[in-house]
């Protein structure tokens, strides 16, 4: 191992309360750590300033419409090109779509906890494929990962070429150092890294547990509103990316990649995280699921769990969403001569499930925080027994469920399970018992 450098710079906030953020969703930002590291009137003048370089990262075709057109300028002491030959990597539990084994399922699937792991595991080895649809190559379809990791990444550096990351912690907060700067995510927060960038993950707790929506499809937008008007939902300022932050470090580093379903891996000998300025609309972000306002019914009846969508990748087919990142969040239970809890259903759309606090509505027993489930298109699903009856039966009067914060991975393309997740040992082989003991309540001669 090459010593690191004794004359180690850095501006990355050594305190989580040192943390600085810009604010608002896709906004084109402009940072820098060092007064005048960015160029006035250009991208690319011919001597930047520092001695930096200028590189530009884009997440969209050039020829994108300017309002899809996504791309940030960084002004770095090293390019990104110095680096070794990338060689193949053990994936370890992680899968890219397709998967070897590639057979979707009607059946319902719920899932224990994923524990944490016995040996030391950093953030790439703590990741376990659970399901995906589409293909990482195709710009279309996601993955569903979970994490559970117990290791700082002190000389590992990490980028996902395959697609965005949208990351929800569950248990313990991920501090994630990226070319950018830094963002502290917490549980009831969430984490978008767009695809590219570079990153380095710590853990302020000492272990961290989660889940990780890997995006193919078209970058996470906000929903439209519609009839609920300008305001509501998930507000654009209410978004946070970092200020630009860098550090000057040698030494023996690896560059992890994420390229083609498989992980590479690289050296180099200087920190990737030498990203002095930037400027643009492509870059992290987190967001507080507290400040999500929620739209509910207040008369009767339930609206669609639509009006709980934060993000969303659309698809080529207007209003059928390549994946929807849903929550469902403490609020009031108001409506009147309804049944409250989600009701029975059937859906063209596949529901890959988490659990982050306390007890989701439909389910009184079976699906825990950092458990899971997968309801694929058109597999019924909905209360059980326990719930059905309790909900039946209970006085509708208002009632505040604070006490719940679940969230959906909702993608228009069918998810297929991995190997793990059905044979990993954390499956509930008797999850389908739940709906076992309803029974019949048919009276054809009275309502």
């Amino acid at each position: 191992m090459k010593e690191l450098s004794k004359q180690r710079k850095s501006s990355y906030p050594e305190a989580r309360h040192q943390i600085q953020y810009q604010s608002g969703f896709a906004n084109h930002f402009a940072t820098e750590a060092l007064p005048g590291a960015l160029p006035e009137g250009q991208n690319n003048p011919q001597r930047a300033a520092y001695g930096l370089y200028a590189e530009q990262l884009s997440g969209s075709s050039f020829t994108a419409s300017r309002a899809d057109n996504l791309r940030s300028w960084l002004y770095r002491i090293l390019p990104s090109v110095r680096h070794s030959q990338f060689k193949p990597l053990s994936e370890g539990l992680l899968r890219g779509r397709p998967f070897p084994i590639d057979m979707a399922t009607p059946n319902q699937l719920r899932w224990d906890p994923l524990p944490l792991p016995e040996k030391s595991a950093d953030f790439i080895e703590g990741l376990v494929t659970y399901a995906g649809n589409g293909n990482d190559s195709s710009w279309r379809g996601c993955a569903v990962h979970l994490y559970a990791c117990n290791k700082e990444m002190t000389s590992r550096y990490f980028y996902d070429a395959d697609g965005d990351l949208l990351i929800v912690p569950e248990s313990g907060s991920l501090f994630l150092r990226t070319e950018f700067g830094a963002l502290l995510v917490k549980p009831k927060e969430i984490a978008v890294v767009p695809r590219g960038v570079k990153l380095q993950v710590s853990l302020p707790e000492g272990s961290a547990r989660g889940y990780i929506c890997e995006n193919y499809g078209p970058p996470f937008k906000l929903p439209g509103l519609g009839p609920i008007g300008a305001n509501g939902l998930a507000n654009a300022r209410d978004f946070l990316s970092p200020v630009a932050a860098y550090e000057e470090l040698e030494g023996d580093f690896e560059l992890v990649a994420k390229y083609g379903g498989k992980l590479w891996s690289a050296q180099l000998h200087h920190s990737p995280l030498d990203v002095v300025a930037w400027h643009g609309n492509y870059a992290p972000y987190k967001y507080d699921l507290s400040l999500f306002q929620v739209v509910n019914s207040v008369n009767f009846d339930h609206c669609d769990p639509s009006i709980f969508t934060v993000l969303t990748s659309p698809s080529e087919v207007p209003g059928f969403a390549n994946v929807d990142f849903v929550i469902f969040p403490p609020r009031w239970s108001v409506a009147e001569r309804t049944f409250r809890p989600p009701y029975y259903h059937r859906n063209m759309m596949s529901e890959f499930m988490g659990l982050l606090l306390g007890v989701y509505d439909a389910k009184e027993e079976g699906f825990v925080p950092g458990g899971a489930s997968l309801h694929n298109c058109m597999s019924a699903h909905g209360p059980d027994k326990q719930t059905f009856d309790k909900a039946s039966a209970a006085e509708l009067k208002p009632l505040y469920m604070g006490d719940t914060l679940a969230f959906m991975f909702e993608s228009s393309l069918t998810f297929t399970p991995t190997e793990f997740a059905v044979n990993g040992g954390l499956l509930q082989r008797d999850y389908m018992s739940c709906w076992k003991d309803l029974q019949k309540h048919f009276h054809p001669d009275s309502k």
